[in-house]
């Protein structure tokens, strides 16, 4: 009788975290998906259309180190189109400058890393 309750037991246990496990990640993929969801762009006003170029050190692979950057760039408001280009270690951002500026831009990708991983240097805009 008491070797049944165990088995009992420990069958329920395992279907209840089974259970979660499935919801947990169902639950994390609805998150990366809306964080790596590319963002709609709003058209920019011709002049208000600016461009920088910089340089980006620390980065060791183009995957995790550049696409990341390049993502969260592309993602902030008034930001058109952002390219990280993991050869030659330079970004380039074409955003409204109403809404951001190069100062923004230097904060997030450094902010990508833990703060101390990626430096930017040379802007130009």
């Amino acid at each position: 009788m008491k070797f049944t309750k165990i088995i009992a037991s420990l069958a329920i246990a395992g279907l209840v975290f089974v259970s979660c496990k499935k919801e947990e990640d169902k639950n994390l993929a609805n998150i990366k998906s809306e964080k790596t969801a590319p963002k709609e762009h709003k058209a920019i006003a011709a002049e208000n259309v600016q461009t920088a170029s910089f340089t980006i050190d620390g980065m060791t692979c183009a995957v995790g180190c550049a696409k990341t950057i390049e993502q969260e760039l592309s993602n902030l408001d008034g930001v058109e189109k952002a390219t990280v280009d993991f050869d030659k270690k330079t970004a380039t951002v074409t955003f409204d400058k109403t809404i951001q500026n190069p100062e923004n831009l230097t904060k997030t990708v450094q902010e990508t890393g833990d703060g101390k991983t990626y430096k930017v240097s040379n802007m130009k805009s």
